[in-house]
């Protein structure tokens, strides 16, 4: 594919998390400040919705009262959805911004965290009906913790299989999610699996892939998706599925955001 629309999100002074259709994409903090990275798999076809929360709460905590905050010089966020020229970068100097979401605070102003921003979109694009959009909704908020050792239960069998070296098996459970991904890029899906294969071999042969394994007591569920997909974090908004720090601290995670069907997990996003 020659182009890629972009999600570029840049902060001054605040953290801030951009979403896609009720999607959490990914959030900066005030230190980190840049984001950017394809969206195909996000988008549809017709009207879209960009969001952007300024400061946002941690997962399990969505329900803390804001804190209120006053500037200390000139604070702001800013999301733009691009659509790169032919061999450009995702920067809005060499592509077409297709939406845009700015949001401000001067010097001495007085904002709450957790504020948040939104737009509409209708893209000149034609995307495939995903799979997230008809899976079943989440109608109640409490039911997230009841689903926390299902969810547990699937992460930790995943984890230990890959700690392991059986690293097929996460790409097993991949597949829809993978599929997806290969109709989003037009790109063959022996390739997109491939490739994950390739890359979690190369972790296990390098004995990096020492996973965290992870339990119902450091699972953070976040309903998103319109309640359609569960996104697996810990409580400091950190992919849960994901290898040990190495001696500099870096460290490998994937993002999982799963339906439940049947009393099944799906990993879709």
């Amino acid at each position: 594919m020659e182009r890629c629309l972009m999600l570029r999100l840049q902060t001054q002074g605040c953290a801030a998390e951009v979403w896609l259709n009720d999607v959490p994409i990914g959030r900066v903090s005030a230190r980190t400040s840049t984001l950017c990275l394809p969206v195909h798999e996000y988008l549809l076809a017709g009207s879209n919705r960009l969001e952007m929360v300024i400061d946002p709460p941690m997962p399990g905590q969505p329900s803390a009262a804001p804190t209120v905050k006053i500037t200390d010089g000139v604070v702001g966020a800013c999301a733009r959805l691009l659509l790169p020229r032919v061999g450009g970068v995702g920067h809005e100097s060499q592509a077409r911004t297709l939406a845009e979401l700015v949001w401000a605070a001067a010097d001495g102003d007085v904002y709450q965290s957790g504020h948040r921003v939104s737009v509409n979109a209708d893209l000149p694009v034609k995307f495939p009906r995903w799979r997230w959009l008809d899976a079943p909704p989440i109608e109640v908020a409490g039911q997230l913790d009841d689903m926390k050792p299902l969810v547990a239960g699937f992460l930790q069998r995943l984890a230990i299989s890959m700690a392991k070296g059986d690293v097929a098996s996460f790409v097993l459970a991949s597949r829809l999610k993978l599929e997806e991904l290969a109709l989003a890029y037009q790109q063959p899906v022996a390739d997109v699996s491939a490739r994950l294969l390739s890359r979690l071999e190369l972790l296990h042969v390098t004995k990096a892939l020492k996973m965290v394994i992870p339990d119902a007591d450091m699972l953070c569920l976040r309903a998103c998706a319109n309640g359609r997909l569960l996104e697996c974090l810990d409580s400091q908004a950190e992919p849960i599925l994901r290898t040990m720090p190495a001696p500099d601290g870096s460290h490998t995670s994937w993002p999982v955001r799963i339906a439940i069907v049947n009393a099944q997990c799906h990993i879709l996003r």
